[in-house]
């Protein structure tokens, strides 16, 4: 859980220097730099996705993964959250849907990508935390960006990389005979699909609801099984 705990700490550090600096950055400055950072999104996305050459499980994972967060309404329940954590935190902000929105998107950015799933994974069967020390620094520049232009809500992302991290390594811990490294590759390839989708939306072009593609994330571990099972 090092790995983990180093990373939330890093958002929330890089998270008060982009409000502290917020202020001081004019408005046509921040749409360029998420724009920069958008662009940034897609091309990490388009690399993790590629990793993977069985392509009919990314594909089916990516769609019953859409079916079921789309169900469970992963992404309305995220803003539910994120809304509820400004009632408690942010009541007098002026924009009272920048906080949901931070909280969302870097939620989102910080926890479907393949160093997320990958490092955490590697943490839990091996015990080493470097893959997750690097992403630390990348999501604390990160969150600095992110928090100088969408405000207070992206230092609570934090939490949620928490969980999720925390999760998926202790779930490594338990589940290490189905984690071999074809399915770590499917895994990261769907991660890559949906980082991707995050930066078309930061950058305006598309407004998928990736939350909801969250549970396709973890299909090839249900694939793998299955497989397992019926040999």
């Amino acid at each position: 859980m090092l790995g983990t705990i180093v990373n939330a700490a890093a958002i929330i550090a890089g998270s008060l220097l982009g409000l502290l600096f917020s202020k001081g950055i004019p408005d046509n400055y921040k749409e360029i730099i998420m724009g920069g950072v958008g662009l940034s999104v897609i091309l990490i996305g388009m690399k993790s996705a590629l990793v993977c050459d069985n392509l009919i499980i990314v594909i089916l994972s990516v769609i019953l993964g859409a079916l079921l967060g789309e169900f469970l309404k992963i992404e309305n329940r995220l803003e539910l959250l994120g809304k509820y954590l400004e009632s408690k935190v942010a009541a007098r902000s002026s924009d009272t849907s920048s906080f949901a929105r931070g909280f969302v998107t870097a939620s989102l950015v910080f926890c479907v990508g393949s160093m997320a799933i990958v490092g955490s994974l590697e943490s839990g069967l091996t015990g080493n935390h470097q893959t997750l020390f690097a992403k630390s620094i990348l999501d604390g520049v990160t969150s600095i960006i992110f928090a100088s232009a969408m405000g207070l809500g992206v230092m609570f992302s934090s939490g949620a990389v928490f969980l999720y991290q925390g999760l998926i390594t202790l779930t490594a811990v338990l589940m290490k005979n189905l984690l071999v490294p074809e399915t770590i590759s499917q895994m990261t390839s769907v991660g890559g699909l949906l980082i991707l989708a995050i930066g078309l939306n930061l950058l305006k072009i598309t407004t998928i609801r990736v939350g909801n593609l969250i549970p396709g994330i973890f299909l090839p571990l249900l694939w793998f099984g299955l497989l397992e099972l019926i040999k």
